[in-house]
């Protein structure tokens, strides 16, 4: 995955994330992390190469990346809440996707209330549904975005460092929170950190990436001592921590990238 500006932020790559799988992603800065999420769950689109969904088949087919980014919860390390609004209105902002445009212009059945109703009563912000999402603090804001992804109903739910702006103790609980809804609905989750103990205490499998490469992929136990010194050693600066808005100039096809994922 190469960007406007030249730079590799992806090289060549290939990755299975299999269906029920809790993944973590480490690496510094740079690394590669989040433009691999940005990839999954299609807000931009890899320079050669493909993503490929055991349920829809490759993403580049407009048809598949709509039915794709429906069904993958997004959780980002800025919550991206509308401060003025209800917790409530927030979370159904994650059923967007089963709208159509004249639906957009209806109020929301009493369905999907049910449906972001039950993710807040999962996430332990039932009793907060009606008010303003910027009374909240940071920890209840991210539990808001998880209910807002599981509203989604998806299978695979990805997560772009969601605990960096946390205290220990409160990125500790929403880890395990994470972990715990998406062993309890099966789903395949791709997470990205940068705690390393934190990676071992809730991941089935830990992706290290340094460099744009992946340099490190196996269980928890593997991860030795100098496996992490491999991962987060000195690396060029990238351009993987851009915004959330996808870089929309021309880009080189130069780095391949193939990525494939099943949540069956």
């Amino acid at each position: 995955m190469t960007y406007g500006n030249g730079v590799a932020a992806l090289r060549p790559t290939t990755l299975s994330f299999i269906g029920g799988e809790f993944v973590v992603l480490l690496g510094p800065s740079g690394a590669g992390k989040s433009t691999l999420l940005r990839c999954l769950n299609g807000l931009v689109t890899p320079t050669a190469g493909r993503i490929v969904s055991a349920e829809h088949g490759d993403i580049s087919q407009k048809s598949s990346l709509r039915a794709h980014r429906r069904r993958t919860g997004m959780v980002f390390q800025q919550h991206h809440l509308i401060g003025r609004q209800s917790v409530l209105a927030n979370v159904l902002m994650g059923r967007l996707g089963y709208r159509s445009s004249l639906m957009s212009l209806l109020p929301w059945a009493m369905g999907d209330k049910y449906l972001a109703l039950r993710a807040l009563d999962r996430v332990g912000l039932l009793d907060r549904a009606l008010h303003r999402a910027d009374q909240l603090s940071g920890g209840q804001q991210q539990r808001v975005g998880v209910a807002r992804a599981l509203v989604q109903e998806p299978t695979l739910l990805l997560a772009d460092e969601p605990v960096a702006s946390l205290d220990p103790a409160t990125a500790e609980r929403l880890l395990s929170l994470l972990r715990d809804v998406c062993k309890s609905d099966g789903l395949t989750a791709v997470i990205s950190l940068h705690q390393v103990e934190f990676a071992k205490q809730f991941a089935d499998r830990i992706v290290g990436l340094h460099g744009g490469r992946v340099v490190f992929d196996g269980v928890p136990s593997a991860l030795t001592p100098t496996e992490v010194q491999q991962i987060y050693e000195s690396v060029p600066t990238m351009v993987d921590e851009a915004p959330d808005t996808p870089d929309t100039s021309p880009v080189p096809a130069a780095a391949t990238l193939s990525n494939e994922f099943s949540t069956a």
